[in-house]
Order: structure tokens, then C-alpha cells, then sequence
């Protein structure tokens, strides 16, 4: 069985904002199913404009290559995740960035594992107990 991996947003920016790097290589993965919640599509239009200024790739290009990565993702409607998962996925985000809770919610509702590139938020649900996160070898 593969492993369910769910993606936060800084993983998105970090495959689209790269032309090399672990976690585009990881994606391509038929090994493993990966997931995330809608609330992603909210983080990548805020964030439009910086993804275009880092990437100094145009906007036809960067739609390219965001199609190509968002089909390899199931996404998951948030509303279909337990009020009770979503609130114990703010229990352990809501210290360090409440943004994150759907992603950790959907870790949890799926029983699959974090993949993220945020240092602080991994050590802080460490702490918190929470320690489904897929880590690359």
C-alpha cells in the first residue's frame, strides 16, 4: 500500500520556485499518493505576485508548471474533514500558524504523513505530540 503523503504550501512553493530540488523529485514519485486540502489554491493566488518575482518565470510559465505539479495532488475539501479533527489540528497549530491546520487536519483524517519544509512548525507539533510528518532519506 502507498504511503498517503499530505503537501503544506511552503513544499507547493518550494517544487514551483525551483528547477532543482528534493521535493520535485519526491513528487514524481509513483510510490506514493499525495494530497492536500483546497485551502492550498487560496495560498497560491495570495501569493501570485512573490512566486512570479522569485521564480522571474512568466505567468504562462508558471501555470504550466503549476498544472503539471497540481495533477500529481488529490485535493480534499476541507469540509469533509471531522470537526473534531479540524479542531484538534488547531489545538496543535494554533501557537505557531493557524494556516497550517488544514493541512495537519487532513494528515490526521487521512491517517497519512506531513510533508513540510517548515522547520519551526515540525519541531513545535513535535512537541505537541503530533509525529506523522514523511521525511526524505
Amino acid at each position: 500500500m502507498k504511503p498517503k503523503v499530505i503537501i503544506d504550501t511552503n513544499i507547493l512553493f518550494s517544487v514551483l520556485l525551483s528547477k532543482e530540488n528534493r521535493y520535485k523529485f519526491i513528487l514524481f514519485s509513483k510510490n506514493i499518493e499525495f494530497y492536500t486540502c483546497n485551502f492550498l489554491f487560496v495560498e497560491i493566488f495570495k501569493h501570485k505576485n512573490k512566486i512570479q518575482n522569485i521564480s522571474k518565470l512568466n505567468e504562462d510559465e508558471i501555470l504550466c508548471q503549476l498544472k503539471t505539479i497540481l495533477s500529481k495532488i488529490t485535493f480534499i475539501k476541507e469540509e469533509l474533514i471531522p470537526k473534531e479533527i479540524f479542531n484538534k489540528a488547531y489545538f496543535l497549530t494554533k501557537d505557531i500558524d493557524e494556516k497550517d491546520t488544514p493541512f495537519v487536519a487532513l494528515s490526521i483524517f487521512l491517517n497519512g504523513l506531513l510533508l513540510t519544509g517548515d522547520k519551526k512548525l515540525k519541531n513545535h507539533l513535535k512537541q505537541k505530540g503530533f509525529n506523522n510528518f514523511y521525511e526524505l532519506g
